[in-house]
């Protein structure tokens, strides 16, 4: 692993590689996929469990029986259940929104997706990101999944993030370089 690479991230992907290599394992990826969209959905909207699960003063036992009510409600695998009381167990559950957006992320490499940031100046309709998606898609040989803004400063054009690579269409940057040449000469 690269020694410029956080401890929380370097363990945040050694528990969620270990978390995918067992559900892959046993055929559970996608019931587990579905499992940590919703518990993420539920820590993202509520305060309390987020906090509750993030406090390193709460007691093992206490978070334990959180997590199996949370776990048993929500019917989540018995893989995934035991996987939160590891996390628990091992004082790691502070870890859990990055051990599970890693999960997540790992899941669509799988499936040949790559995240993609658009930004846009204007809104664009349905129609106009699909046809976007596909044509981008068609050109760099895999599935994009867009998360998709509206930025009215850019003015006009896009910016669109593909990883380490930028793609700055929007008229704010044109003009931020003409005004960087300006100054330069």
């Amino acid at each position: 692993m690269s020694t410029n690479k956080s401890f929380s991230i370097e363990t945040s992907e050694r528990y969620s590689r270990a978390l995918f290599d067992v559900c892959k394992e046993v055929n559970e990826l996608d019931k587990t996929e579905k499992d940590i969209k919703n518990f993420l959905s539920l820590m993202n909207s509520s305060l309390e469990i987020k906090n509750f699960l993030r406090d390193p003063s709460q007691k093992v036992h206490s978070q334990n029986k959180v997590i199996n009510l949370i776990s048993d409600k929500m019917n989540f695998t018995k893989n995934l259940k035991n996987f939160f009381f590891l996390l628990v167990e091992k004082r790691r559950i502070f870890f859990v929104k990055k051990i599970l957006d890693s999960f997540l992320t790992l899941c669509s490499k799988k499936r040949g997706e790559i995240k993609a940031s658009l930004i846009s100046s204007k809104e664009l309709s349905q129609s106009e990101l699909i046809e976007f998606s596909k044509e981008l898609s068609t050109s760099i040989g895999a599935n994009l999944k867009f998360d998709y803004k509206i930025d009215e400063k850019l003015i006009g054009g896009f910016k669109l993030q593909l990883g380490s690579f930028m793609i700055d269409t929007s008229i704010k940057n044109k003009l931020k370089k003409f005004e960087q040449a300006m100054l330069e000469s």
